[in-house]
């Protein structure tokens, strides 16, 4: 017999009909909750009605019979008690203007977004907190964040994520409406970091890659990820994150599925730009939104702002939009004046060896 996690159910709207809100979806209707899956274009709502597939982001995947289908905001979100956001980070703040006055004052907003504001340097939460401003309680957003490829989700192999939230019951609230035997959700009051975790990942993932793309080892890539982590945590801490969180799912976890999966479009952009192609090129092969290298440029101006030493996410920068050969990139990683591994570490502690 198999054990009921919980058996409340709420009407969800899916905002987003890309692979991981499509995936996201699936996972709330095995819990037979009311689920709406909205997305912009009309044209892909009726293929999937026709289809019964997400055909352009998740084939030989079936949608449940149960979810609702619809290119209507206002449609979505009538008596809607939770909110997905599972667009592109770039289209979060648009969303956010246009659902504005549909959405009930007590509904909780989840964000499933990874990314930064380019022109702002904002996370998704800061964003969906300003655009909703007075229309829902700022305490009632949170973020759902992991290891967790839509691909292996909607075909209900076991993952692990977290939701984040400033007030625990939300948290709660969000752990209890996805968690499944086989999407097993943590709650974390970190909210910054979980974010911070969700996005600067894909930045290192595209390093791997182009670390795959040259041909290079396991080696590379375990001190790309690394050396990855290290710097993620850095620029974390400066914004307010604790350190622990980059130790967990949203952090170490999710750094090395971005950097090791097959499913990767961060990785997979980047073992082309490792071959020798350019932006514009991957841009044309991939077809699909890749987060990093948005979050690269965003993530270049932080450390700056913070005043904090990312080596990995300037190199990457300068390979994506200064034309910089990836080659080179490497070598001047390779030759960067020695430091020791924990030099915060050392300096707090004041180690005299």
């Amino acid at each position: 017999m198999t054990k009921e996690v919980n058996v409340v159910t709420f009407k969800v709207s899916v905002l987003g009909a890309g692979s991981w809100g499509t995936a996201l979806s699936l996972v709330l209707a095995q819990k037979n909750h009311e689920v709406v899956l909205w997305g912009r274009r009309e044209e892909h709502i009726r293929k999937i009605k026709a289809t019964g597939e997400n055909l352009r982001y998740l084939p030989g995947v079936k949608i449940s019979k149960t979810t609702v289908l619809t290119d209507e905001l206002e449609e979505a979100l009538y008596q809607s008690h939770y909110i997905v956001i599972a667009v592109p980070s770039h289209a979060v703040r648009g969303l956010c203007k246009n659902i504005k006055p549909f959405i009930k004052e007590d509904s909780i907003v989840i964000s499933a977004a990874k990314g930064i504001e380019t022109s702002t340097l904002k996370r998704m939460t800061e964003i969906i907190k300003e655009e909703l401003d007075n229309s829902i309680d700022p305490k009632n957003i949170a973020v759902l964040s992991g290891p967790s490829h839509a691909e292996e989700v909607a075909r209900n192999l076991p993952t692990t994520v977290v939701a984040a939230a400033s007030k625990k019951n939300v948290a709660e609230a969000v752990q209890d409406l996805f968690i499944t035997e086989r999407f097993r959700v943590y709650t974390n009051p970190d909210v910054i970091g979980v974010e911070l975790g969700g996005a600067l990942k894909n930045i290192i993932a595209l390093g791997a890659g182009v670390a795959d793309g040259l041909g290079f080892g396991d080696n590379t890539k375990a001190a790309l990820m690394t050396r990855g982590i290290a710097e993620i945590t850095r620029l974390g801490i400066a914004m307010g994150a604790e350190p622990l969180t980059f130790a967990g799912l949203t952090g170490v976890g999710d750094l090395i599925v971005t950097c090791t999966s097959k499913y990767s479009r961060n990785r997979k952009a980047g073992i082309k730009l490792g071959q020798g192609k350019t932006l514009k090129q991957v841009y044309e092969e991939i077809h699909m939104v890749v987060e990093g290298i948005r979050t690269t440029k965003a993530a270049y101006e932080l450390q700056k702002k913070y005043n904090i030493e990312m080596p990995i996410t300037t190199q990457t920068y300068k390979v994506l939009f200064e034309n910089k050969q990836p080659l080179d990139a490497v070598n001047d990683l390779m030759t960067r004046v020695r430091t020791r591994e924990m030099e915060e570490v050392a300096l707090q502690k004041n180690w005299n060896w």
